[in-house]
């Protein structure tokens, strides 16, 4: 499903954030994940059994006037799909805003639920697909339909300083979106690595793992090399600063 199909139309006229992610949480373009998010809910899982499961895509959050903008893959089934709020409720969330409250971004350390109090400061996180899919696997068709969300938000948060890709597929879908909305991409196309930087016109795009458990139980990623790309995107953020 192209990014450019009249379907998609509605999400170019959005003025505001606030505007597209209410058109994000109503967005029914993908049957598969629709599906996939309501079983998951009506399912649950032992341990949230109580949860009263969100069950729809999940809005992006954070600050309208960010410098930092972070793109990940999509919710997890039991994080984000289950409390409606993205990285919120499941391990990944715990290093993504003990990170961010390290470095200045956000006011607190955890996110639990959509009424902990949590606040971004100067940061905005979204994902390059807003439903939770099956095996943490959007398909090709599913991260095409969700594109617009992304080229959209790319749009209206103009005073964003840095981009972190949280994952290869983040990385990439990044760099699509850039291209999509008219803003360079260098050639040779930017390679994906931890830490890696490019300079993209004034927007420095860094590279990090995602902090999944396969990444994190495995030593792959440890919390001093996460909380290292937050730090930098602190400094170069504070380095442009007028």
């Amino acid at each position: 499903m192209s990014s450019n199909t009249d379907k998609a139309g509605h999400v170019y006229s959005s003025r505001t954030i606030a505007q597209l992610q209410r058109q994000i949480v109503a967005c029914r373009r993908c049957p598969r994940l629709v599906q996939h998010c309501r079983r998951t809910a009506q399912e649950k899982v032992k341990r949230y059994r109580e949860w009263d499961y969100w069950g729809k895509p999940v809005p992006s959050l954070g600050d309208r006037t960010a410098r930092l903008y972070i793109v990940g893959l999509a919710p997890a089934a039991h994080g984000g799909n289950r409390t409606g709020r993205v990285f919120t409720g499941d391990r990944s969330g715990d290093w993504v805003f003990g990170a961010l409250h390290a470095s200045g971004f956000a006011n607190q350390p955890t996110s639990t639920h959509i009424d902990d109090g949590l606040r971004l400061q100067g940061a905005y996180i979204t994902a390059a697909v807003h439903c939770a899919p099956p095996d943490n696997k959007p398909s090709r068709e599913e991260f095409e339909a969700c594109q617009p969300y992304l080229l959209r938000e790319i749009q209206l948060l103009k005073q964003v300083r840095v981009v972190v890709g949280l994952g290869q597929l983040a990385f990439a879908a990044y760099l699509k979106a850039r291209r999509e909305v008219g803003l360079r991409v260098p050639t040779p196309r930017p390679k994906f690595g931890h830490g890696k930087r490019y300079d993209l016109d004034g927007i420095t795009l860094i590279g990090s793992y995602h902090p999944s458990q396969q990444n994190t139980f495995t030593g792959r990623l440890t919390r001093p090399m996460f909380h290292s790309i937050f730090r930098t995107a602190r400094e170069i953020i504070e380095d442009v600063e007028p």
